[in-house]
C-alpha cells in the first residue's frame, strides 16, 4: 500500500438488512445514496488515523474495487473515509470509539 491508501474488506456487509422494526429489506432494495462500512485490511505509510481491523464509513460510489486472490476489496484514500470505530478507543466518561 503506497501513502494515503486503505484496503478494506467488504466481507459480510452486504447482503439483505432489517429494518428496527424487524421487516427484511433484501439487498436488491433501492433506498438511494447510502454509506457503507468495511473493515481495514492494509494501510499505505502516511495514514494516520486508521489502522488494520478498524471499521470505516465511506460512501461506496468513491471506491476502486481490487481483487486479490480470489476476493474483493476496495482501495481508498483516507480522506475519503467518514467515520472510524476502532475497539482501541478507550470507554472513559461514555465514548461510542466512533470518530466523525
Amino acid at each position: 500500500m503506497l501513502h494515503d491508501r486503505v484496503l478494506v474488506s467488504l466481507e459480510g456487509e452486504g447482503g439483505e438488512r432489517r429494518s428496527g422494526g424487524g421487516i427484511v429489506i433484501p439487498a436488491t432494495a433501492s433506498i438511494g445514496r447510502r454509506l457503507a462500512w468495511a473493515t481495514v485490511v492494509a494501510t499505505g505509510q502516511n495514514v494516520r488515523q486508521v489502522e488494520v481491523g478498524d471499521r470505516v464509513l465511506f460512501d461506496p460510489q468513491d471506491r476502486g474495487e481490487v481483487e486479490l486472490q480470489s476476493k474483493e476489496y476496495v482501495l481508498l484514500r483516507e480522506k475519503d473515509l467518514h467515520a472510524v470505530a476502532a475497539a482501541r478507543v478507550s470507554d472513559d466518561g461514555g465514548q461510542t470509539g466512533l470518530y466523525l
